[in-house]
């Protein structure tokens, strides 16, 4: 009588387990927030150029636009930085703990990133007053 055929093999809940305290878990809480870094450091840049028009304006032409890239892509580099740091709170914190501390630190990155955007903006990139 032949054999009824063997049932599939559970999936494994190692990986998803392991998946939720590293890479994976760090990306989901990271990533989306990525946006938001975005759009305040775009909207600290736009007031910056709308409060200093007339002395940027000049400046601005297509020449312009590939060091505003670099600089855009450096600050989704130094955004990247977060991942070191959350393996650390990931070692020390559990839950909503964690969530806390992330919180904390995507905070205290963004205003680091606004004021260091603001100085580049103001001394390197702004012409000076003639």
């Amino acid at each position: 009588m032949p054999q009824p055929p063997a049932a599939p093999p559970a999936p494994d809940r190692t990986a998803d387990a392991a998946d939720d305290t590293s890479w994976g878990d760090a990306a989901r809480w990271w990533e989306p927030r990525r946006v938001l870094y975005n759009l305040v450091l775009s909207a600290i840049f736009v007031a910056l150029v709308a409060r200093t028009w007339m002395r940027i304006r000049p400046e601005l032409d297509a020449s312009a636009v590939v060091p505003l890239f670099v600089l855009a892509v450096l600050a989704n580099v130094c955004y990247s930085a977060a991942y070191v740091a959350d393996f650390a709170l990931q070692a020390g914190f559990l839950g909503a703990a964690r969530n806390r501390a992330r919180l904390a630190v995507w905070v205290l990155g963004t205003l680091f990133a606004v004021l260091i955007e603001t100085y580049w903006y103001l001394d390197e990139i702004l012409p000076p007053l003639r």
